[in-house]
């Protein structure tokens, strides 16, 4: 029996990953879609399916989870390679994107955390912690004011989640972003 902990061996992990990626696609367009209809498009039999995802709310809470997890991942991985400001850039346009995911399965989410005995959302602590990453980073090489922090970059950005993912979302987002990045970079002393 292999232990909850042990890394999933390679096909099993493609199979879990395929089902995330069906399940996002369906369960935005639809937060009842058939756990059938998402294991047939995700090409693997019920049986693989349950493993990985006992009932509806594993499988929500686990997109959910999932998805802020490879955002929070991908901020050390931008760091890693681009300026910090360029970095925190990019890593918003990723959040953006969360954000759209996020209000698209909000109907899925909703149903699988209301009920009595309901499992609680995942918290935002990576993400948070990730913020907190770039802002640093960002204030030690002097490219955006000094003081920002999680709590006030998160504020600023409160219009992302305000925005319709269901119309021509990427224009206005770009826009939103460029002018809080705008703002974080006025007063930095490396300017």
């Amino acid at each position: 029996m292999q232990k909850k902990d042990a890394p999933l061996r390679s096909d099993a992990q493609r199979n879990r990953e395929r089902i995330l990626e069906v399940a996002v696609a369906e369960l935005t367009l639809c937060a009842d879609a058939p756990l059938s209809a998402i294991a047939k498009k995700a090409g693997v039999g019920q049986g693989t399916f349950y493993r990985n995802f006992p009932n509806r709310e594993a499988l929500v809470l686990e997109i959910y989870r999932h998805e802020m997890q490879q955002v929070a991942d991908s901020a050390a991985q931008l760091l890693s390679t681009r300026e910090p400001d360029r970095a925190l850039r990019e890593w918003m346009d990723h959040l953006a994107r969360f954000a759209m995911t996020k209000a698209g399965l909000a109907d899925a989410i909703r149903q699988a955390t209301s009920g009595p005995g309901s499992p609680a959302k995942p918290g935002h602590a990576p993400v948070t912690a990730a913020a907190e990453l770039l802002l640093h980073a960002s204030e030690e090489a002097g490219i955006i004011r000094p003081g920002v922090t999680a709590e006030d970059f998160f504020l600023a950005i409160g219009g992302l989640w305000q925005i319709d993912p269901h119309g021509d979302w990427q224009p206005r987002v770009t826009r939103l972003l460029d002018l809080i990045m705008d703002g974080l970079r006025a007063g930095a002393p490396g300017r």
